[in-house]
């Protein structure tokens, strides 16, 4: 992907059949099953792909053990369905891990081993592994620094994990693959109307300046938690259709959690379900569930979110996690369909489910959902979108679509953080022969290359230090202080590739540098 060449097709295309405003989960789905479908298909993203929501989940694609308890059976069925086709249409991305529910009373056993035995029901052939209960010892065994004391056994069952940001890129990439146009930093700035009727969008490119004015058949808001802000160029007065929701995560050291499977913390504070994760060869602990009352495209974490986490981990950890523990802390807003007659004080009660929106000038408007049932949701919008539009009826293709990168789950061996690029790691192990140098770590302890940086500038429309540091490789959410100090060299490569000057470079430091420390744990 070349965002120069994408600029030219951006001027040169007369009209679009479908031009999606939204550069997150949604929006970049709805991309290829619009592309996939043949229809002309433009997305344009006011900042980074994945720059807000879309890069700060749990990294799970799951069918929500919560949302069983709840009695959200259809949720639950359809997010363990499209976890098993994301699981074959991306392994290089998507894999499965162990679970571990502990037990402390007897009758959590019983309770958790029916639940979950369910879980494996609905998720019928698509199922990962079977769940089953385990010994004291075999608990202990799975997780030696679990919390021994009163402890009678675990139950152990299996969900999705991936990199949210990287399948973000991969999304991106296959749309491009089957002829989408995708511009990032390139705000919707309004709509175009005729005769009463969406018929178009107005651009401009953020780095340059630049306005545009682009025809479409159809107009896709896909927007995430800033959905109503799109809204509202359409329908000034129309109601709020989204709640934001704030979840909290807390990435420390793999010492944490020694073994290879996650705990699954099922009774908190507040009720919701706390996980300890396994990732990228850190420790993620999270998540809250925050009402907010304004979207936010880079919040921060609240003293209360982080004291909830660290103290409900630590009844299920025998080491306590401490703040000075802290390698860095994220935060997103879940874009939730806010509720009739909803007051916005609770959220963790609000279902998942998405909602697809028609206004009556034609704008079709996607919120809601999650990660693991992206594909469905642009299904949905695109199925909406093609009659609002008048296009041409083609059926999706998306569940058997291998996405860009495909690798048998059997072909690599490699660090996890690696094997998300997929047959593309190949073509960036030939940066590194060409050039040796690239071939010197951004950050101690982590396995990110200088050629990673190159690649991501030249074929995944990074722009920025924070582009490569926070999305394209995941330093600033694995360890803020290593991020920080790898941005002035992340800073000259891309400039030498973009052509920017010693200014840029600077501005770029201190930019990312004051980014950076909101993912600080300080005093």
């Amino acid at each position: 992907m070349n965002r120069n060449e994408m600029l030219k097709r951006l001027q040169a295309e007369d009209e679009w059949d479908v031009v999606i405003v939204g550069g997150g989960a949604t929006g970049l789905g709805v991309a290829v099953d619009a592309s996939t479908r043949g229809y002309r298909t433009l997305l344009v993203e006011a900042h980074d792909f994945a720059k807000g929501t879309s890069s700060r989940s749990t990294k799970l694609v799951h069918g929500g053990v919560r949302y069983l308890e709840q009695g959200d059976i259809p949720l639950v069925l359809e997010a363990l369905r499209e976890r098993g086709l994301l699981h074959r249409n991306a392994p290089q991305v998507v894999h499965h891990l162990s679970f571990i529910v502990p037990r402390y009373k007897w009758w959590e056993g019983p309770f958790f081993g029916i639940g979950l035995k369910m879980y494996d029901l609905l998720a019928g052939k698509l199922n990962l592994e079977k769940s089953s209960l385990l010994s004291r010892e075999e608990t202990i065994a799975r997780i030696p620094n679990i919390e021994t004391e009163n402890l009678l056994g675990g139950v152990e069952y299996f969900d999705g994990q991936f990199d949210d940001s990287r399948l973000a890129i991969t999304l991106a990439q296959t749309a491009a693959d089957h002829g989408a146009c995708l511009l990032n930093y390139a705000s919707a700035t309004g709509i175009v109307k005729r005769d009463g009727l969406i018929r178009g969008v107005k651009i401009a490119d953020e780095e340059t300046g630049e306005a545009f004015e682009v025809k479409a058949r159809v107009v896709i808001n896909a927007a995430g938690i800033f959905a109503d802000t799109i809204r509202e160029m359409d329908e000034p007065k129309g109601p709020k259709v989204v709640q934001p929701s704030q979840g909290v995560h807390l990435v420390m050291d793999r010492g944490f959690l020694q073994g290879d499977s996650a705990i699954m913390v099922p009774h908190t504070d507040d009720g919701r379900v706390l996980f300890v994760i396994p990732w990228h060869g850190k420790v993620l602990i999270g998540t809250t569930d925050t009402p907010m009352q304004k979207a936010d495209l880079e919040p921060r974490a609240l003293e209360e979110e982080i004291g909830f986490i660290l103290r409900n981990a630590a009844r299920y950890l025998s080491r306590d996690p401490q703040r000075s523990d802290i390698l860095s802390i994220f935060a997103g807003q879940r874009p939730l369909v806010r509720p009739p007659r909803s007051d916005g004080s609770s959220t963790k009660q609000i279902s998942r489910n998405h909602e697809v929106l028609i206004s009556e000038a034609g704008m079709v408007t996607i919120v809601g959902g999650k990660w693991t049932t992206y594909r469905k949701m642009a299904e949905d919008a695109v199925d909406h979108a093609a009659l609002i539009g008048g296009l041409a009826e083609r059926k999706c293709v998306t569940e058997t679509l291998q996405l860009h990168g495909w690798m048998s789950p059997h072909a690599s061996t490699q660090d996890e953080a690696l094997a998300v690029y997929g047959s593309d790691t190949q073509k960036i192990a030939r940066l590194t022969q060409a050039e040796p140098d690239l071939a010197k770590p951004l950050a101690e302890g982590l396995p990110y290359r200088q050629a990673h940086v190159i690649w991501a500038a030249r074929h995944e429309l990074a722009r920025s230090v924070e582009d490569v540091l926070a999305r394209r490789t995941r330093i600033l959410f694995l360890d803020a202080r290593a991020a920080i100090d790898a941005a002035p060299v992340v800073a000259v490569l891309l400039a030498r590739e973009l052509g920017r000057d010693q200014s840029w470079i600077d501005s770029q430091i201190a930019a990312f540098g004051e980014l950076a420390a909101g993912y600080l744990a300080t005093s």
